[in-house]
């Protein structure tokens, strides 16, 4: 199976950008969407042949996630187990044999003004995937507002500290990784360096290449025997992030 995440930040704005191509030359099997900053019906995209499902944030132009899927999911469900769905931030769907969750992890924002709601949210999303992983294995992925280490962000000594390479934000990556859950790009490429899934808009970050790798796709460790690839589509643009894209033998 082929599964993409890619952070758009703007469905309307991406869809002009060649979104739909990009769309239809993958062919995913689930195709997932962060930060869609729309309400319902102000995009006009229903692939044929996929099952579409939106999540707005009440507040307008901001957040959002979005999932269609080939298979129709025996279930789908929003926010975590009922809770932090005002932003529209995660999309569960369960299947036969594995959970499907997409999520855009909230921005810590400058200053870490946010870093509490953001570890209140870590927190409730780690209980919230071991929960799932205990019935069947899961398929974790979006924007994870993360650089976890060193390696994965171009410069990491002078952003210390900063929003999504703090020590906080960092640890919680870790611990969701120490509760049984596998990053599948760092896991198939252990010590490769200057690859990224997202650049800042300012200081031609992108044409620089000084990025941040905070897109992933995660997946119980039992999964991980399963993976054929996990990849960045850093040639891709239409946004400030680049899908990242999982196949996997399910």
């Amino acid at each position: 199976m082929k599964f993409i995440s890619w952070n758009v930040n703007g469905f309307r704005a991406c869809l002009g950008k060649g979104f739909e191509d990009y769309f239809k030359s993958e062919d995913a099997d689930i195709f997932c969407l962060q930060e869609t900053k729309m309400q319902p019906g102000q995009a006009d995209f229903d692939p044929e042949g996929y099952h579409s499902y939106y999540h707005s944030a009440q507040k307008k132009g901001y957040s959002g996630t979005a999932v269609f899927t080939k298979k129709e999911p025996l279930n789908v469900t929003y926010g975590i187990n009922g809770e932090h769905t005002d932003e529209g931030r995660v999309i569960t769907c369960e299947y036969d044999n594995f959970y499907f969750v997409c999520c855009y992890v909230p921005n810590a924002q400058p200053g870490l003004k946010r870093i509490d709601y953001r570890m209140e949210f870590e927190d409730a999303m780690r209980a919230y995937l071991k929960e799932l992983d205990s019935k069947k294995p899961v398929v974790y992925c979006g924007d994870l507002n993360v650089a976890h280490n060193e390696i994965d962000l171009k410069n990491p000594k002078s952003n210390a500290g900063n929003a999504g390479f703090s020590d906080e934000e960092r640890g919680k990556m870790t611990e969701l990784l120490g509760a049984g859950f596998a990053d599948t790009f760092r896991r198939l490429n252990p010590d490769l360096t200057g690859v990224y899934s997202w650049w800042s808009y300012r200081f031609n970050a992108r044409a620089n290449n000084a990025g941040w790798r905070i897109d992933y796709f995660i997946v119980s460790e039992r999964l991980m025997e399963k993976v054929e690839a996990s990849e960045i589509h850093t040639e891709v643009t239409g946004s400030d992030h680049c899908p990242v894209v999982l196949k996997i033998d399910l």
